[in-house]
C-alpha cells in the first residue's frame, strides 16, 4: 500500500504544476517551445528526461539481464550521439525553427519535410505507444497484479495524454526538473541495497560467473556485427531526435543550448550506467527465479524487462522501493509526454497549419495541436499490439527515425556538396527500407522456412536492423548528391559555419 501511496501522490504533484503550468500558455510558441525562455538547468534536465524513457526502465534493463554488461554497447551509440550533437546545438537553436522537419525543408525542400513528418509521426507513435505499454506493466506491478497489464495500459495513456495536452512544452520542462532529480537519487541509492540484499559484491559476482560468466565481459560473447547493429540505432536516434532539436530551440541563448547538452550528456551516462548495474544485479538475484526463464533456458524477454522494478517491489525496504518506483513513474510520463508533444508538433505545423488552417489565430492553432495529441495518443495505444516487447519497439522506432533523418540531417550540417535532391531519395529510401523489412518480419515471423534476400534472412533479428537501413539511407544520399547539380552558397551557409 506505501507504494501506491508515494506514486499517487507523486503523480498528483505532477499533474498539479501542470495544471498551474496551463494557465501561463498564452500563444503557439509557449505550447511548443516554451516561449523559447528555458534556462539552462531546465533544459538539461528535460533533455535527460527525454532520453531516459520506457526504452531504457524496460529495453535497457532487459537487454542487460540477456546479455550483461555488453549492454552498454546499446547505451553508448546515444553517447557518443550526444557528442555530435553538441557541435551543432548552437546552430539549431540560432536557426530557430519549432521542429527537425522545418530543418530540413529549410535546408532541402517541402518534400523533405513531408517525408519527414511521416517518419516521425510512424516512429513516435512507437515510441509513445511503449510508453503506455510499460506504464501499463509498471502499473500491473505496483497493484500487485490486481491491476493487469492490460487495463494498465489504458490508464497510463489516459494520464500520459491529459498531462501534455494540459500545457505542452511548459508543463514538460517544469515537471521534468523533479522527474531528473527523483530518477538520479531512486538509481544511486537502489544500486547498493540491491547489491547488499544479495550478500554483497562478491556474491553478485559469484552468483553471475557461475550462472552466465559472458555477462561480465565487455563483448558478452558477441561479434562486431552485434556491436554495431545494437549502437547505431541509439546513435542515429539521438543524431536526429525532434524533441531535443523543438527543447534546443526552448532554450534562452544558443550557449545555453550548448552548455545543456555537455549537461544532458553527463546525466544520461551516469543514469544509463546505473541502470545497467541494477539490472545486472538483478540477474544475479534472479538467476534462479523460474518466471524469468522459458521452458528451453533461455531468457524470458518479456520478463526480463521488469527487472528493475521488480527489484523495487520485491528486494528494496519500502522506503527505497517506493522512491525506485515514483522515479519509474516519473521516466515513463516524462518520455511520454515529450514524444506525444514532438509528434503533434509536427502533425499540426506539418499538416493542419501547412494545407488546411494557413491563416489559424495563435489560440487556434493550440487547441488544433491539443486535439492532435489525443488523436496520436489514441494511434498510439492501438499500434501496440505489434510488437512483443518493448526492446523490439524501441529498435525498430529508433531504427526508422535514425536511419531515415540522421543521414541528411547531418549532412545538412557538415556536407556543403549534399543536394535537395539528395537529402529527399535519403530520407524516402531509408525509411522505406525499414518498413520493408518490418513488413517481412511480420509476414515470416513463426515461419518454419523464412525468406532470403541477398544473403539477409528473415524474419530479421531486431539487434542487427539497423545495418541494411543505414547503408541503404547513406548510399542514396551520396550518390544522388553527387548526380545531381551542387547546391547554391545560400542553401547551406547558415548551417555550416566558416
Amino acid at each position: 500500500m506505501t507504494y501506491i501511496v508515494v506514486v499517487v501522490a507523486y503523480v498528483l504533484m505532477l499533474l498539479g504544476i501542470s495544471v498551474y503550468k496551463s494557465r501561463t500558455v498564452k500563444s503557439d510558441e509557449d505550447f511548443m517551445v516554451a516561449g523559447r525562455n528555458v534556462p539552462v538547468y531546465m533544459l538539461v534536465a528535460t533533455l535527460v528526461c527525454t532520453w531516459i524513457g520506457s526504452g531504457s526502465l524496460f529495453g535497457t534493463a532487459g537487454l542487460t539481464f540477456r546479455t550483461g554488461v555488453s549492454e552498454l554497447w546499446f547505451s553508448a551509440g546515444a553517447w557518443f550521439g550526444i557528442l555530435v550533437i553538441y557541435m551543432i546545438a548552437a546552430r539549431v537553436r540560432r536557426i530557430a525553427q519549432y521542429t527537425l522537419t522545418d530543418l530540413l525543408e529549410k535546408r532541402y525542400s517541402q518534400l523533405a519535410k513531408v517525408l519527414g513528418t511521416i517518419t516521425i509521426i510512424i516512429a513516435y507513435m512507437v515510441i509513445a505507444g511503449y510508453q503506455f505499454k510499460g506504464g501499463g506493466r509498471f502499473i500491473a506491478i505496483l497493484s500487485d497484479g490486481s491491476i493487469t497489464p492490460e487495463t494498465g495500459m489504458i490508464i497510463a495513456a489516459f494520464l500520459i495524454v491529459g498531462f501534455t495536452v494540459l500545457a505542452g512544452m511548459v508543463s514538460i520542462v517544469s515537471i521534468d526538473i523533479f522527474n531528473g532529480v527523483i530518477m538520479l537519487i531512486a538509481m544511486v541509492v537502489t544500486l547498493p541495497f540491491a547489491i547488499a540484499g544479495h550478500g554483497g559484491l562478491d556474491a553478485v559476482i559469484a552468483t553471475i560467473q557461475q550462472a552466465q560468466p559472458s555477462h561480465l565481459s565487455v563483448m558478452g560473447g558477441h561479434d562486431f556485427f552485434w556491436v554495431v547493429g545494437i549502437a547505431l540505432p541509439t546513435f542515429l536516434l539521438l543524431m536526429s531526435e525532434s524533441s531535443m532539436y523543438q527543447k534546443f530551440s526552448s532554450a534562452d541563448s544558443e550557449d545555453n543550448a550548448k552548455k545543456a547538452v555537455m549537461g544532458m550528456f553527463i546525466g544520461v551516462v551516469v543514469v544509463e550506467t546505473l541502470m545497467m548495474l541494477i539490472a545486472l544485479v538483478g540477474f544475479a538475484i534472479y538467476a534462479d527465479d523460474p518466471r524469468f526463464f522459458m521452458a528451453d533456458g533461455t531468457v524470458n524477454r518479456a520478463m526480463a524487462e521488469e527487472i528493475i522494478l521488480r527489484i523495487g517491489f520485491e528486494q528494496l525496504p519500502v522506503i527505497i522501493g517506493s522512491l525506485l518506483l515514483a522515479a519509474g513513474a516519473a521516466i515513463v510520463i516524462s518520455t511520454g509526454n515529450t514524444f506525444l508533444m514532438v509528434t503533434s508538433t509536427n502533425v499540426t505545423r506539418d499538416i493542419f497549419q501547412a494545407f488546411f488552417y494557413k491563416n489559424a489565430t495563435s489560440s487556434q492553432v493550440v487547441w488544433i495541436q491539443r486535439a492532435c495529441i489525443v488523436g496520436i495518443g489514441l494511434l498510439a495505444y492501438l499500434m501496440m499490439s505489434q510488437f512483443e516487447t518493448i526492446l523490439e519497439m524501441a529498435l525498430m522506432s529508433y531504427t526508422m527515425i535514425g536511419a531515415s533523418l540522421a543521414p541528411p540531417l547531418l549532412a545538412a550540417f557538415f556536407w556543403k556538396r549534399v543536394t535537395r535532391l539528395g537529402g529527399v531519395a535519403s530520407i524516402a529510401s531509408g525509411m522505406l527500407t525499414v518498413i520493408a523489412i518490418a513488413t517481412l518480419n511480420s509476414i515470416y515471423k513463426g515461419s518454419a522456412e523464412g525468406l532470403q534476400i541477398v544473403g539477409i534472412s528473415f524474419p530479421m533479428d531486431t539487434d542487427y536492423i539497423a545495418i541494411p537501413a543505414v547503408i541503404v539511407s547513406v548510399t542514396t544520399l551520396v550518390v544522388v548528391s553527387l548526380l545531381t547539380a551542387k547546391p547554391e552558397p545560400e542553401d547551406w551557409q547558415e548551417f555550416i559555419e566558416a
